[in-house]
């Protein structure tokens, strides 16, 4: 079913992206998924095809469109559980940060080399101990001259081995809260910083996820992204495309869980027939299917407002937690339909159920996201 909110170009795109995730990235996921981390090729890849820049000003390399082409490439890569691939992390949530408050020095030598797939990005917020408290992280980076000297560890850091630039969040003042807090351009090959383990992870298991580790990290005043003091507030205005995108790829993996079960509950016979025929089954992937509309046409409403330029804080808010409460709840109910066999790994609806614990977690926890509306309700 065509959705209404994509014009004929964006279909266009979306048929030229099928073909490159299925000549030149479902070929590859097993052995991502086995070695925990993906080769720097694909992402070269993805730079040459203009897939890390749809969204980003011409000036610098990218394509110019409006975000629904990247939210094309976040569903495609979702339906086809290429998850190892964190493009929308690096295109969706760091590079927006260079693009808004880069200098345009800053501009040239990361972004461009960005968009072309020659320079990955991560952002590094979580410590080992601090999660949604973001006003408490405990890495500091004190000014020292014409630098600043970091020092603390990060955790959980997605594209942490892979990484040529972390978008590091640290304490510029450790006497204030939210506003002690500034943005840093700290290059991986920094004297100083140093990569921890790639984490063991129950699902997501092709993303590199690392320890950070910064020990007098001493980093140009000129990578300061932003001004001093104003870091929380950068990250508060971008966080609203943060939680967007994944309420996109959670639709996406919803929908792939559904397709693939629609299919197995066709074919699979129990007591002498189809177990699709039977009426729990139906009733079930009814429901399952009309949950899937319905958050559906919210995640679109919201690609189109967000286009729009709208403030919507609230409502993705919303529909961070509600979608992702939506795929771990279709991947466990999928994975019922397939009995014994869901619990094997070599069927796919295994990865999505193991794939679907992290999304109510990151990016701000779903409890976080009904403190955040509930603020905003005027609760509190």
């Amino acid at each position: 079913m065509r959705r209404d909110i994509f014009g004929e170009e964006h279909e266009l795109f979306r048929d030229q992206f099928k073909r490159f995730v299925h000549e030149e990235v479902e070929p590859h996921i097993s052995e991502w998924n086995e070695a925990g981390i993906t080769t720097r090729a694909i992402w070269k890849r993805m730079g040459e095809e203009g897939y890390l820049g749809a969204n980003q000003p011409e000036a610098y390399g990218g394509a110019g469109g409006d975000f629904l082409f990247d939210a094309i490439i976040m569903e495609e890569l979702a339906y086809a559980r290429a998850h190892a691939l964190q493009a929308s992390l690096h295109t969706d949530i760091c590079l927006p940060y260079l693009t808004t408050f880069g200098t345009e020095e800053q501009k040239q030598r990361y972004l461009v080399p960005a968009i072309a797939g020659d320079c990955l990005v991560a952002i590094a917020m979580t410590e080992p101990g601090t999660g949604s408290d973001l006003a408490n992280v405990q890495t500091k980076a004190i000014r020292d001259g014409d630098s600043y000297v970091v020092n603390g560890a990060k955790t959980f850091i997605s594209n942490g081995q892979n990484c040529d630039l972390v978008i590091v969040v640290a304490k510029t003042d450790p006497s204030k809260r939210h506003d002690g807090i500034s943005l840093l351009l700290v290059e991986a090959n920094t004297e100083g910083f140093e990569r921890g383990r790639n984490l063991p992870k129950i699902g997501l298991k092709g993303q590199d996820t690392s320890e950070l580790f910064f020990k007098d990290c001493r980093v140009p005043a000129e990578n300061l992204l932003g001004q001093e003091g104003q870091g929380f507030k950068l990250l508060m205005q971008k966080l609203q495309q943060e939680r967007l995108s994944i309420g996109v790829g959670s639709m996406a993996s919803v929908r792939r869980s559904l397709d693939d079960t629609l299919a197995y509950v066709k074919e699979r016979e129990a007591f002498g027939r189809p177990i699709g025929q039977f009426q729990n089954t139906q009733f079930k992937l009814a429901e399952l299917a009309t949950e899937l509309e319905i958050g559906q046409a919210f995640v679109d409403k919201l690609l189109a407002a967000h286009v729009r330029g709208d403030e919507i804080v609230s409502e993705v808010s919303m529909a961070k937690w509600w979608c992702t409460d939506l795929q771990k709840k279709v991947a466990a109910e999928c994975l019922q339909l397939f009995g014994g066999y869901g619990f094997m790994q070599e069927y796919p609806i295994s990865g999505d159920y193991q794939d679907a614990a992290v999304q109510s977690i990151y990016a701000g926890t779903n409890e976080i996201m009904k403190v955040i509306i509930a603020r905003r309700l005027g609760l509190g």
